[in-house]
């Protein structure tokens, strides 16, 4: 039998104001979504999960299905009426993915940076492959793995920020094998393609990508082509 996660959540605002679900990306933690909840309290009553492997939800030897299906009854528990969705990155893909397979527990969803998921078997593959090299640097050294990752020229603007040092000492607090766990169940390359589903989609999206972020960029005019976004 499948571990299934139990899920931490921060919730902010108050639960009689219309649902807001937010999901952070990878190495990230609710934390990240608090001081936007914050401004949306009076108006939202925010659902803020630590994902699998993430700040205090522990990750889980279980399918992206299984997980998903965790997540979304534990929303569905704390806010049985149909709620906002947003998530940033891996939290984009799955918020992407709860959208499309329990359209009775959204109304609609803001997609930030995050894809639709490998359209070909042989490209989840090789990506499991990569994620997998890259789950055994996080468990190798965590440090090491940071550095390197934060060298890649997608966070060339993040490193010059004012907060970057906040944001690296945050992701430190995260715990190197439940990173590298996560990782090898919930990486792109074990998501289910989306992009057939987007033709059935019940939800109006939003999705978004940075000005400077040219892989989601090109994204988004896919994304257009495969459904109405509005």
């Amino acid at each position: 039998m499948q571990e299934i996660t139990d899920f931490h959540f921060r919730t902010v605002g108050f639960r009689s104001n219309p649902g807001l679900v937010l999901l952070h990306g990878f190495l990230g933690s609710s934390e990240e979504w608090l001081p936007v909840s914050e401004v949306l309290e009076k108006s939202f009553y925010c659902m803020i999960p630590d994902l699998p492997g993430h700040g205090k939800t522990p990750a889980a030897n279980a399918s992206f299905e299984c997980q998903m299906d965790a997540l979304a009854r534990a929303i569905e528990q704390l806010q049985p009426a149909p709620s906002f969705l947003a998530g940033y990155s891996m939290g984009g893909r799955m918020a992407l993915f709860l959208a499309l397979r329990y359209p009775h527990l959204f109304r609609k969803a803001v997609i930030v940076s995050a894809s639709p998921g490998l359209v070909s078997a042989e490209e989840r593959r090789l990506r499991r492959e990569n994620d997998e090299r890259i789950a055994r640097q996080i468990e190798k050294d965590f440090n090491a793995f940071l550095s390197r990752w934060y060298d890649l020229p997608l966070f060339s603007e993040l490193k010059r920020h004012p907060s970057f040092e906040a944001v690296l000492s945050a992701r430190k607090k995260n715990r190197p094998e439940q990173l590298a766990l996560a990782l090898r169940t919930l990486g792109t390359g074990k998501q289910p393609s989306l992009w057939d589903e987007l033709k059935t989609c019940r939800h109006s999206l939003a999705v978004f990508a940075g000005e400077k972020d040219g892989k989601y960029l090109e994204g988004i005019s896919i994304y257009s082509k495969a459904t109405y976004l509005s």
